[in-house]
């Protein structure tokens, strides 16, 4: 199977636009999560949350919501096309944040944070099917790796823009400016957005016709493999996102300094990002995430070993976790890529049931590793190896024990 386009399908834009648009859509997700990791702290003392661990309960709210809220958002995507449904979840999300900014109790966050993760579903679904119905094969996973890589800026400035805002105004401020972001990002949909979803592929909303949809998606082995190994591998980005903080300023007293180092391991992402790009037409998803994710295995089992031995001084830290993250970067876009391929006929619902699985997989075992820090960084490191051991098993499960073999001829 080679790789396809459909130009028909493709809005009003160039491509250079059409991935900025898709990557600011999906920046939704990471502003949301990254501007305020800054702020926990003061967020906490504001509301009475003592406990550092309960804090990331923010955190973990936000992305429960998103998880379940997936379900819905593609089935009603593939019934009544990409942009309705898309600004329903903004508009959502907006309101939600403006909610915040004017929360009184740590109680009342929770829910709000879940409803906000809930509009937010709406980017991370609709998204990735508006790609999918535009792109197939390695462009697919060449056109999502270069909206990873624009994506993954927002992580690399989202911080500085929490503690720069936290250093001259409350932390309410900064659910303001979430707020703010969604208005823009709606005014882009209505103005430059049009609809990619192929009449013919539209699907009646109802539990029978979603319950079919599901159906597909859950019995191709594939799909659901490697959404499964996706699942446990973000566990681990949740993990560090939710004790970030705590490792970054608790262990290592970075201070000030949190956010460019936050940045710095961003970075790697986006590089790896762009790195996928440029490799994967040429050589195919399979070989470079394949290695990738053996890659990733070592790094963490050598950050594991290593922490379990000794406390780690910061520099080999930084280089053990840049060289996880870096395999990260490759192994995201072309695992999802690989799920969402054979299922473009349902591309809403298969991208709600696949983020369902992904946020809920990955959040509930980011929770689990966040709640796990006891002052050190090895149950981080810990929490990396296990999560990569087991999507390595989901892969050669998938893969009937042979890996990097190319499914798709390369690009001409």
């Amino acid at each position: 199977m080679t790789s396809t386009t459909n130009d028909d399908a493709l809005p009003g834009l160039t491509k250079f636009q059409f991935i900025a648009l898709m990557a600011t859509l999906m920046a939704t997700n990471a502003i949301s999560i990254d501007i305020m990791l800054p702020g926990l702290q003061e967020i906490g003392a504001s509301l009475g949350v003592a406990s550092e661990n309960e804090r990331q309960y923010i955190i973990t709210a936000y992305l429960l919501g998103m998880g379940v809220a997936q379900l819905f958002f593609g089935p009603l995507s593939d019934r009544f096309g990409r942009k309705p449904p898309l600004l329903a979840g903004l508009a959502l999300y907006a309101v939600c944040a403006v909610a915040i900014a004017m929360v009184p109790t740590f109680g009342l966050m929770l829910a709000l944070r879940f409803m906000q993760g809930a509009g937010a579903a709406a980017t991370r679904v609709i998204t990735i099917s508006i790609v999918r119905d535009v792109y197939g094969g390695r462009q697919m996973a060449e056109v999502m790796s270069l909206v990873m890589m624009v994506f993954m800026i927002v992580p690399v400035i989202a911080p500085s823009i929490g503690q720069l805002i936290i250093s001259f105004a409350e932390w309410h401020m900064i659910f303001v400016i979430v707020a703010l972001y969604a208005v823009m990002n709606i005014a882009i949909v209505l103005s430059k957005l049009g609809e990619t979803l192929d009449p013919a592929h539209r699907r009646a909303f109802t539990p029978s016709v979603i319950l079919s949809g599901f159906r597909i998606v859950l019995t191709n082995r594939l799909s659901l493999l490697y959404t499964l190994a996706t699942s446990v591998i973000l566990g681990a980005l949740f993990g560090f996102i939710n004790s970030a903080q705590q490792v970054l300023v608790g262990v290592y007293d970075l201070g000030v300094w949190f956010p460019l180092v936050f940045a710095a391991f961003a970075s790697m992402m986006a590089v790896a990002s762009f790195t996928n790009s440029r490799l994967v037409r040429r050589f195919g998803m399979r070989p470079l995430s394949h290695a990738a994710l053996c890659g990733f295995t070592l790094a963490s089992f050598i950050w594991m070993s290593a922490s379990l031995y000794a406390p780690l001084p910061f520099p080999a830290f930084v280089v053990l976790y840049c060289a996880t993250m870096f395999q990260f970067g490759l192994i995201a876009p072309n695992f999802n890529a690989m799920a969402m391929e054979p299922l473009g006929h349902v591309a809403g619902t298969a991208s709600s049931v696949l983020g369902f699985m992904q946020t809920i997989g990955g959040s509930v075992i980011g929770a689990f590793i966040g709640q796990s820090f006891d002052g050190t960084a090895t149950p981080l490191a810990t929490g990396y190896f296990t999560v990569a051991a087991i999507g390595l098993v989901f892969v050669l499960i998938a893969e009937r024990g042979k890996l990097f073999k190319p499914h798709h001829q390369p690009a001409g």
